[in-house]
C-alpha cells in the first residue's frame, strides 16, 4: 500500500438502499398515502455526511443495476461521493425499506432486501490501491450475511490496518434481519477487535457487549482491544472512554422530526474531525481527552441537526451550517 498521503479522507464499506420516507406521520406503512426516494443505508449515509462537511469520501457497496440503483448511485455521486467502487450488477436488484414514523419521531422499518444486491459484496469488490488511499476505512454489518462479503471485508480491514490506518465501526445492528441472532454477534466479536473507533447505540450495547451501562459496554470495547470506544445516546449525548476515564458530552436541545440516520450523522462529523487531526491510528493513541471531547461535542450537534429533518440525509449539514459550532481547526477556509 502507498505511502504517499492519501486521497481520501474516509472509505466506507456496506449496504446502499433506497429509503422510502413517508408523506404522513404517526402512521403505520399500511397507511402512508405516498413515498418519496431517497438515499439510505448507514455506510452510503455516512458517506454524504462526510462529502457535505468538506471531507474527501467514497463507497464500496453493490446495487442492483436497476432504477433504483440508478438512482443512488447519481444522487451519491452529486453529494460529491466517489462512487467508482460501487458496483451494479444484474444477479440481485437493489434493496429497500419502506419508514414510517411515529408522533415523536421514533421510526420503524419495513424491508423488501431478501437477497438484495448489498448482500454480494465480495472479493471482486477489494481494491487494495483504492483502500490505499484512505486514512480510514469504515464498516457496518448489514451486508455481511454471506461467507463472501465477510471475507472481503475481513481482508479490507487486516490490509488497512496493516498500513496504520483507521479502522472504525458502527454496527448498525439489525437483529430482525438475521436468521439467527447470534451469527452478527460472532462476526463482531471476530472483527471489533481490529478496530481503532467503535460506535454503539444504547440499544446496541447489551447484544453486542452484554452490558446495557455504558461505562460497562465502553469498557468491555476497550477489553477487546479497540482504542476509542464510544456511545450515543440520544438525547442524553454520547460517551467515550479515553485511558480509563468515562467522558460524558451532551447533546444540544433540539425538535425532532425523525431520528432516522442521527447515528450515522455522529459517525460522519466524528471521523470527519479525527481525519483533520490524526493522520493514522497511531496518532489516535496520542490524543488528548479535551481534543476528543471537541470532536464528540461536535458530532452530537451534527447528529441534533439530522433529526430536524424527514429521513437520514436531509438534515445532514453543510459545513457552513454548523461552521459556528466547529472546534477552529476544523472549520472550512
Amino acid at each position: 500500500m502507498t505511502d504517499a498521503a492519501p486521497p481520501l479522507d474516509v472509505v466506507c464499506m456496506g449496504e446502499t438502499l433506497v429509503d422510502f420516507l413517508p408523506s404522513e406521520f404517526g402512521r403505520r406503512v399500511r397507511e402512508v398515502s405516498s413515498w418519496a426516494p431517497a438515499i439510505g443505508g448507514s455506510l452510503a449515509n455516512v458517506s454524504v455526511g462526510l462529502a457535505r462537511l468538506g471531507g474527501r469520501s467514497g463507497l464500496v457497496s453493490v446495487l442492483g443495476s436497476d432504477e433504483f440503483g440508478h438512482l443512488l448511485r447519481e444522487r451519491l455521486a452529486a453529494e460529491g461521493v466517489d462512487v467508482s467502487h460501487v458496483r451494479q450488477t444484474n444477479e440481485a436488484r437493489t434493496g429497500l425499506v419502506f419508514i414510517s414514523l411515529d408522533a415523536r419521531g421514533e421510526r420503524s422499518f419495513t424491508y423488501f432486501r431478501t437477497r438484495s444486491a448489498e448482500f454480494l459484496l465480495g472479493e471482486r469488490d477489494v481494491d487494495l490501491e483504492f483502500l490505499g488511499r484512505t486514512r480510514v476505512l469504515h464498516w457496518g454489518s448489514n451486508s455481511l450475511h454471506l461467507p463472501e462479503a465477510r471475507v472481503a471485508l475481513q481482508r479490507s480491514i487486516e490490509r488497512v490496518r496493516e498500513a496504520g490506518r483507521i479502522i472504525s465501526c458502527d454496527p448498525n445492528l439489525r437483529l430482525h434481519a438475521w436468521a439467527d441472532p447470534r451469527e452478527p454477534k460472532s462476526i463482531l466479536e471476530r472483527l471489533l477487535p481490529l478496530c481503532t473507533v467503535v460506535k454503539l447505540s444504547e440499544e446496541e450495547m447489551p447484544v453486542v457487549v452484554g452490558s446495557s451501562d455504558p461505562r460497562g459496554a465502553l469498557e468491555a470495547l476497550s477489553a477487546m482491544g479497540v482504542v476509542l470506544p464510544v456511545v450515543t445516546l440520544g438525547e442524553k449525548g454520547a460517551a467515550f472512554l479515553w485511558r480509563g476515564e468515562v467522558v460524558h458530552v451532551p447533546a444540544p436541545s433540539t425538535r425532532v422530526v425523525d431520528t432516522t440516520g442521527a447515528g450515522d450523522g455522529f459517525v460522519s462529523a466524528f471521523l470527519y474531525g479525527l481525519t483533520r487531526r490524526y493522520a493514522d491510528a497511531r496518532a489516535v493513541q496520542g490524543a488528548t481527552r479535551e481534543s476528543l471531547t471537541e470532536l464528540a461535542t461536535f458530532a452530537c450537534v451534527v447528529g441534533s441537526r439530522v433529526v430536524e429533518r424527514l429521513g437520514a440525509v436531509a438534515g445532514l449539514p453543510h459545513a457552513a451550517e454548523v461552521a459556528e459550532h466547529m472546534p477552529a481547526d476544523l472549520r472550512p477556509r
